[in-house]
């Protein structure tokens, strides 16, 4: 069949008239009249006219003794099996479904109908229209994919798979296959109008020619469209992988977000193709460390669902592509493209404008899956958690400080010029002085007729000549001027670099990204002004906790849920809250609705930077390795240790045989044996290094185990246990940091063991420890 029929995505043609000859004879003449039988085993009964047609060569009479294992096989129909189109690099490939999937379609369409019937598959993320014969998305956008009910397949010399044919010309050569065989009868040559060729020399043996086409006459050797292409009948007889179906059960349901670009890996993949690594991977390992609890139909799987804001954020919706490409320069074209597409994604979410555009894109999308997935999914009772890549998971964490935990806990009922609450917006002076553990001073500064406009004014020494002491004068003070601060920043106020600080009554209300009245420019919002962060040490769970990290004043949306824990991979959360200006995270804060945090990284990613040492500064403490999802350390990493261990008990042997022989030399002559009181007192008194011969025995510093640092506290952000997990580096890797180091910030959607710690963790929380393969 030619190229243009086989790829086409529009409808089926007619199903092309075909020709039937025998290529044993020359073309024009008709095939020889078949000449009577004569067997020696025959009756007088055999007059009779036989049963099958006279002109098959193989007809025969119906009382002839025949050999039962030279019969024919019986013809059985072909089993059908679904399959859909990917266009990938302007190339198709077919893939099969499914075979949960595929005998979903093949049932519908055997039910017959005229209406268009629509069957789920792929655990219900698409959407197959039998009738059009398409397949839709349902959670994300992407172009609809043809669907082919394939029975019959083809290979050419360069193809590294085979692909099927349409459906109409499967069902000829199916027809064609069918006569071969009931009649045995093969080396039957099929033509097509449109030049095609097809022989059935036998049931294994079948070839399409295709047509010969015009050739210079300075060329000798024939086109490479002339080669024979092998076919096969039936997805058994083709080198196919069908993939493993999904469990109908969703236990639970997690929303990924992605990093800068519109790329995830090294591939320059979207995130719906990464996410379905990442969703295949988990798959598989429920197969192996969950075997036990899926045959006991405990579980079924977790769902992983792509959050796309970037075509959000370029899109014609903004403008910003239009904007950027008209000041971009039109040298190093590729390069620029790539910063203006991938890199700036970065200033974009510093940016007061873009930034309130990101995290409304991300909680929206999300909210909008989420619903959609409970509407497909009605009895789905599980929990629900976020994990994002690289800027994603700072996104994320902004937008999980931020989250309320009921909709009318806002700090205050009190709102703003901007319609939002101010954090320190007390109602009276009495409140204030309560929350601040300061209620025995408020009958002095009530003698005083003071307030908390006025209390604002008062100065060190006003308050000091209220006859307030040292510590609550201090704490007051603080108190105005933090209030001050979150008032100004609450409004819209920007506040510029230390000694360019706009006056309350130049700027007003003025909302983030426009221009205040009497200015002919805007002047940008600065993040990295004086604000005063010794508030905000002590913690950032305060109402409005973008602010209180050093954002502009942004709005946060809420999420239609409460995760249950959020994972954070090769993220740069640590270092933007240091850059923001917090130095530390209390102990005892958490998130409002979400009390779980893991933050994965791979030790070579440029990107990641930790969370524990803003938790515990005091006290070095290495990120708890994640286990290799085959049950052990890599063995380069045991090796390596080996060596380690291997010289450091070198070094302590050589330095114990220097002091017993510098010892030795230097000590005054003993008894062999001491008296029995002496030798008590000696065992007393001395050091626990020396041992028996005077040798000095070298205790190696005690290294903490994983066990040990696993029961350290780390604070409460994620439940008091670690936060900071460490991927083990391949052995390759290992050879040079630097050259795996983009590749290591990008491989955490293919990564088994990352996945594996998801499963864990989702799975402890119901009940379900995972086995270790063998």
């Amino acid at each position: 069949m030619s190229q243009s029929s086989e790829t086409s995505d529009g409808p089926s043609q007619p199903v092309p008239k075909i020709m039937i000859e025998d290529p044993s004879n020359p073309p024009g003449q008709s095939p020889p009249s078949p000449q009577p039988h004569t067997s020696s085993c025959t009756t007088a009964t055999e007059q009779v006219a036989p049963l099958v047609d006279e002109a098959s060569p193989s007809s025969s009479s119906s009382f002839e003794i025949i050999d039962m294992d030279a019969l024919p096989p019986a013809y059985e129909p072909v089993q059908p099996h679904w399959f859909y189109c990917r266009r990938a690099d302007a190339k198709d490939s077919w893939l099969p479904f499914s075979r949960e999937d595929s005998q979903k379609l093949e049932d519908a369409y055997k039910a017959g109908g005229k209406e268009e019937v629509v069957v789920a598959t792929e655990g219900e993320r698409y959407d197959v229209r039998l009738t059009e014969r398409m397949r839709y998305a349902v959670y994300w956008e992407q172009a609809p994919s043809e669907v082919r009910r394939c029975t019959w397949f083809y290979k050419g010399d360069k193809d590294s798979r085979y692909m099927p044919y349409p459906e109409d010309f499967s069902e000829s050569l199916e027809e064609a296959y069918m006569i071969a065989v009931t009649l045995d009868e093969w080396k039957r040559k099929l033509e097509f109008p449109t030049g095609e060729t097809v022989i059935l020399h036998n049931p294994k043996l079948i070839m399409q020619y295709q047509p010969i086409t015009m050739q210079d006459e300075w060329v000798s050797s024939p086109s490479e469209q002339t080669r024979p292409r092998t076919v096969k009948r039936g997805i058994e007889n083709i080198a196919v992988e069908i993939p493993d179906g999904e469990p109908d059960a969703v236990d639970h349901l997690v929303f990924m977000v992605h990093g800068i670009g519109p790329a995830c890996d090294l591939r320059f993949r979207s995130i719906i193709q990464c996410v379905n690594d990442f969703r295949s991977a988990s798959l598989s390992l429920l197969n192996t460390h969950f075997k036990k609890a899926q045959d006991e139909k405990k579980i079924g799987r977790v769902e992983f669902l792509p959050v796309n804001w970037h075509s959000a954020l370029h899109g014609d919706a903004t403008g910003v592509d239009e904007d950027i490409q008209r000041i971009t320069l039109p040298s190093i074209s590729r390069l620029r493209h790539f910063t203006n597409d991938t890199l700036l994604d970065l200033f974009f979410y510093n940016s007061p404008t873009y930034c309130q555009t990101i995290v409304d894109t991300v909680a929206s999308e999300v909210n909008r899956l989420y619903r959609l997935f409970q509407q497909r999914h009605p009895q789905f009772t599980g929990a629900v958690s976020v994990a994002g890549h690289s800027l994603g998971s700072l996104i994320l964490f902004d937008l999980l400080t931020n989250q309320k935990t009921s909709p009318g806990d806002t700090g205050s009922q009190e709102k703003t010029a901007n319609g939002h609450a101010c954090p320190l917006d007390f109602q009276s002076l009495e409140e204030a002085l309560v929350r601040m553990g300061l209620e025995e001073h408020l009958a002095v500064l009530k003698k005083e007729q003071m307030d908390l406009d006025s209390l604002a004014l008062c100065s060190e020494n006003d308050l000091k000549d209220l006859g307030i002491p040292l510590g609550p004068r201090k704490k007051i003070l603080c108190f105005t001027r933090r209030r001050r601060i979150l008032e100004e920043h609450w409004v819209g106020a920007p506040l510029l670099a230390p000694g360019l600080q706009a006056g309350r009554e130049e700027t007003g209300a003025v909302p983030p990204g426009s221009v205040p009245r009497g200015h002919t420019f805007l002047r940008a919002l600065s993040t990295t002004s004086a604000v005063d962060y010794e508030y905000f040490d002590v913690g950032i769970g305060q109402p409005n906790r973008g602010i209180a990290t050093g954002q502009v004043s942004i709005n946060y949306p809420q999420l239609a849920f409460q995760p249950q824990t959020f994972f954070a991979f090769g993220s740069p959360i640590g270092m933007f809250l240091t850059v923001r200006g917090l130095k530390r995270i209390d102990p005892n804060y958490t998130f409002p609705t979400c009390k779980s945090f893991f933050n994965i990284y791979h030790p070579f990613d440029p990107v990641a930077y930790r969370i524990e040492p803003m938790i515990v500064s005091d006290v070095e403490i290495e990120p708890m390795l994640i286990p290799h999802h085959k049950g052990r350390k890599r063995m380069h990493l045991e090796l390596k240790e080996s060596l380690t261990r291997m010289s450091t008990d070198l070094k302590n042997n050589v330095l114990g045989s220097l002091r017993t022989a510098w010892q030795s030399f230097s000590r005054l002559p003993i008894a062999a044996l001491p008296p029995v009181g002496e030798a008590e007192c000696v065992t007393a008194e001395s050091p626990p290094a020396e041992t028996e011969g005077g040798r000095a025995e070298e205790v190696e510093p005690l290294q903490e185990t994983p066990n040990e640092e696993q029961n350290i506290r780390i604070g409460m952000l994620n439940g008091g246990r670690r936060i900071d997990y460490v991927l083990q580096e391949k052995p390759i890797e290992s050879f040079n940091e630097y050259l795996f180091a983009i590749q290591s910030h990008l491989c955490y959607w293919e990564s088994e063991d990352t996945a594996l710690l998801l499963l864990k963790e989702i799975y402890e929380k119901l009940g379900i420890v995972f086995e270790q393969p063998q």
